[in-house]
């Protein structure tokens, strides 16, 4: 998602609106929280008028939720995709933790909706970002079950890990001065995923 236009009046499809509307409702959430982000501003920042961003969410709550379920499923998207990249369990760890600081990095702060929101009580958004977590571990899982023969408890437990491993260090990275390069940053841990990991025997050639 790119930089939402300002422009009054410009004349768009439904679902470019729609787009436009999340982009611009991303950098005011981003920027100020849930609640003390007002529709105004969002408008303001879209460059519509405010009963044009009701035509297309009918409160604040259903705007952020809708951005809320954008960004988690980017983020399944992401992780999901970076396990299919390759069938070698040491790329896929490093594809998997690379996923995480992408998407911390990525533009317009939109990991902080997800992982720092501060509607995570209402549960509505719980159970998106919830969901997104529980998605990305199923992924991990299912691949950590099928090579290394675990049950599904264990192998689930172990896919906790990676997934809690790859997030808060994506975020400290990028909170911190980030006197690590990236490129570095992400071989670190993916190094010490894999040392973990790799102690389990391969059970498929």
């Amino acid at each position: 998602m790119t930089e939402a236009p300002v422009q009054r009046g410009a004349r768009l499809s439904r679902s470019a609106r729609r787009a436009q509307l999340l982009l611009a409702a991303r950098d005011v959430f981003a920027a100020q929280g849930y609640h003390a982000a007002a529709m105004d501003d969002i408008a303001e920042r879209a460059g519509v008028s405010k009963p044009v961003l009701y035509q297309h969410f009918p409160g604040k709550l259903e705007l952020y939720r809708a951005l809320l379920t954008t960004y988690a499923d980017e983020l399944v998207g992401s992780v999901r995709a970076a396990i299919d990249t390759t069938t070698d369990n040491r790329e896929r760890v490093h594809a998997a933790v690379t996923a995480y600081f992408d998407f911390v990095a990525g533009e317009g702060g939109a990991y902080r909706l997800v992982f720092e929101s501060d509607l995570r009580r209402e549960p509505e958004a719980a159970a998106v970002v919830d969901g997104a977590l529980s998605q990305c571990i199923d992924a991990v899982a299912a691949v950590v079950t099928e090579d290394a023969g675990l049950d599904d408890d264990r192998a689930r437990l172990l896919a906790v890990g990676l997934v809690g491993l790859s997030q808060v260090t994506a975020q400290y990275w990028l909170d911190s001065e980030q006197t690590v390069p990236r490129d570095e940053a992400i071989s670190l841990m993916s190094a010490l995923a894999w040392r973990g990991l790799a102690g389990f025997p391969l059970i498929h050639d």
